[in-house]
């Protein structure tokens, strides 16, 4: 890949590159959507300080990233309401978008998976209050041929068991994707793993918890992620959700100041979508 006049920072040996200088330009969004893929091929994520890009480029990249996922029906990553102030901390759309603090990928709940989300800072809260992080991981592991039943009502329900007490699960459609996969693009075997995880097929309830426990917990291991810091407005996270998981980080901004974060996200292209 040529990386000529970018400024990089490997964020963890192998995992995650930090760069500036990116020549984001809407006559060159296909040569830069080229060289994100092959960034993300290489290390899981890639961010991209001070874009300076507009939803309508923002969005135009994505589109040469693949067929674009319609995220709409999903909590906004940001925490304020259509009349610009911030949400209440025990509002129903706080509640429902507590689990993005649980370990997760985009849309594995859905029939067709996704693989890149771009998620671009508009509105940063003061620094040092929270807010301003996103935390990804890197899974690898190998061997079965398992398919994992995933559904968004699941993880809903263990981040805010109260308010979605009467919701059960299994009442609603699944995504179904291999618990084991070989990444495509990259060649490499990895878990296909997130809290939106209900159940394993074919495995009885306390065999199917049991094992999910402990694949979740060896991936979610210190050594394994990277927390990013948002800087600036204009600040890009590109992720391959096919083979990392991420998370939102909590803080005191939440009901305090404004955060306005905006993600385009794009359908898987591999055999296993």
């Amino acid at each position: 890949m040529n990386t000529t006049g970018l400024r990089t920072k490997g964020l963890r040996p192998g995992f995650g590159i930090e760069v500036h200088n990116f020549p984001l330009h809407p006559t060159s969004l296909n040569q830069n959507a080229r060289l994100i893929e092959d960034l993300v091929k290489e290390y899981g994520f890639l961010v991209i300080r001070k874009t300076n890009l507009t939803d309508e480029i923002h969005i135009a990249l994505a589109r040469h990233l693949g067929d674009l996922d319609d995220v709409n029906p999903y909590n906004k990553a940001g925490n304020i309401k259509a009349d610009a102030s911030v949400v209440d901390r025990k509002s129903p759309s706080t509640q429902a978008g507590l689990d993005n603090a649980l370990f997760h990928v985009d849309s594995s709940f859905n029939p067709r998976r996704a693989e890149h989300s771009l998620l671009l800072a508009h509105e940063l809260p003061p620094k040092g209050t929270g807010g301003n992080s996103l935390e990804e991981m890197k899974v690898e592991l190998v061997e079965k041929d398992y398919i994992a039943c995933q559904s968004i009502l699941h993880s809903k329900k263990l981040a805010a068991p109260e308010h979605f007490a009467d919701i059960e699960p299994t009442d609603n459609p699944m995504g179904r994707h291999k618990l084991v996969q070989n990444h495509e693009p990259s060649g490499r075997m990895n878990l296909y793993l997130a809290a939106h995880i209900h159940h394993i097929e074919n495995l009885a309830v306390p065999d199917s918890k049991a094992l999910f426990e402990r694949l979740f917990e060896h991936a979610t291991q210190e050594k394994y992620r990277v927390t990013v810091e948002w800087e600036d407005v204009g600040d890009l996270v590109v992720w391959d959700n096919t083979c990392t998981m991420h998370r939102a980080m909590g803080g005191e901004f939440a009901h305090r100041y404004r955060r306005d974060m905006r993600r385009a996200t794009v359908h898987d292209g591999s055999s296993l979508a």
